[in-house]
């Protein structure tokens, strides 16, 4: 069996799983590039060796988070293999991803978040601003929302978040007039929560979404980078600050693994530096 017919059974494995669109067509891209190095090979004939050689070229190039999305797909791709009975050895077993640094998460000061509110000048503008910073939601999962996914009376939404899984996310009696005014001021029958302001109107896509806050940043002169997640990171450092614990954030955020949560555990000292370096 060659790599591009061992990508048609695990693609159909992987969709059974509940694996996204999204995440499919990223491992297909790698798949085709990789085959593009190194040829579309019987899978027994690919080894350790061979895939190292590989991942050495492409480490030229590719920052070592990319790096370490292209190798955990590669070993996920053979540990499918090996499973499946369709290769006796998994040549990646001793495939290790690079070191990386530890990044703080980018998070918005309050100034910065009064400018982006008071530069609003429409009732779509204000619902996605209030619903992106009091519910933490990836833009993804803001994107794919619905108007029935939204429950008026207690303020909350069901968000369906990375492999397809569901959470409960709140948001604040502000944020609820606004998507309310918004609601009312829409003349349309699409189902999305936010829509195009163009015709046909259409559910609003994930580029328009970032595309309308950046444009607030610069009508409000926000100075640093905002974009749809740091409104995530901003959310959370709130969460932090406010004394909740690392376990109900991790929640709230909709994350897995509670490693990915504990990047947060270092906002509090960085947020002191950020207000210093901003006011000092």
């Amino acid at each position: 069996m060659r790599l591009m017919d061992l990508w048609f059974f695990y693609e159909a494995d992987k969709r059974i799983l509940g694996f996204s669109p999204h995440t499919l067509k990223a491992y297909s891209l790698q798949l085709k590039v990789m085959v593009r190095e190194i040829g579309n090979l019987e899978i027994e004939e690919v080894t350790l060796t061979l895939l190292k050689e590989y991942l050495a070229k492409q480490s030229e190039r590719l920052k070592p988070s990319s790096l370490g999305h292209r190798i955990r797909f590669i070993r996920s791709l053979f540990r499918f293999a090996f499973e499946e009975g369709h290769i006796d050895k998994n040549p990646t077993l001793k495939l290790k991803e690079p070191k990386m640094d530890k990044r703080i998460p980018k998070f918005l000061i309050e100034e910065d978040v009064i400018h982006l509110k008071i530069t609003c000048d429409s009732p779509r503008e204000h619902a996605l601003l209030e619903f992106l910073y009091c519910t933490g939601c990836r833009v993804g999962e803001v994107y794919r929302l619905n108007i029935e996914d939204i429950n008026w009376e207690n303020c909350s939404a069901i968000v369906n978040g990375k492999g397809s899984k569901q959470r409960e996310v709140y948001f604040t009696t502000e944020c609820k007039v606004w998507l309310k005014r918004y609601r009312e001021s829409r003349k349309d029958f699409c189902n999305a929560l936010f829509v195009t302001e163009s015709h046909p109107v259409r559910r609003m896509s994930i580029p328009t979404i970032r595309h309308t806050i950046k444009k607030l940043a610069t009508r409000g002169e926000v100075a640093v980078n905002v974009y749809p997640h740091r409104f995530r990171h901003t959310y959370a450092c709130h969460l932090l600050d406010n004394g909740a614990p690392l376990d109900f954030i991790q929640g709230m955020l909709g994350h897995e693994k509670a490693s990915t949560t504990q990047i947060y555990a270092q906002l509090r000292g960085e947020r002191r530096k950020e207000l210093y370096r901003r006011y000092f």
